[in-house]
């Protein structure tokens, strides 16, 4: 695995609130929310940069940081008053690490683009 920050996050060697986890994916409060809920979902076992870097044979994991999202979503009792995920791919997106990653925002209303509003 590289060693960016969600990777250090992932190996414990940085502090996160983890919010969720199973044997493939890990979520994490945003340490810069967006929304009054907004966690972040990693794949533990694999550091893939990008979107645009994910293969065919690698899209089971996509899936699943979906269902890790929506069965956190479930979990915390907002899933009926929805909830946004988002997956940003490269500087122009947002993507700030790269590491994919899926963000979930609730907890209130949400304007365009993620922001409350």
């Amino acid at each position: 695995m590289t060693d960016t920050l969600f990777a250090k996050i992932i190996r414990r060697e940085i502090p996160a609130t983890i919010v969720y986890e199973d044997d493939d994916v890990l979520g994490f409060k945003d340490i810069a929310p967006q929304a009054p809920v907004h966690v972040l979902f990693v794949p533990k076992n694999e550091a893939i940069p990008t979107l645009d870097d994910l293969k065919p044979e690698q899209a089971p994991l996509a899936g699943k940081l979906m269902l890790a999202a929506a069965e956190y979503a479930r979990r915390e009792g907002f899933a009926q008053d929805g909830y946004r995920v988002v997956m940003n791919c490269r500087e122009h997106a947002g993507q700030t690490v790269f590491h994919i990653h899926l963000h979930l925002l609730a907890g209130a209303p949400l304007g365009r683009f993620g922001t409350p509003g």
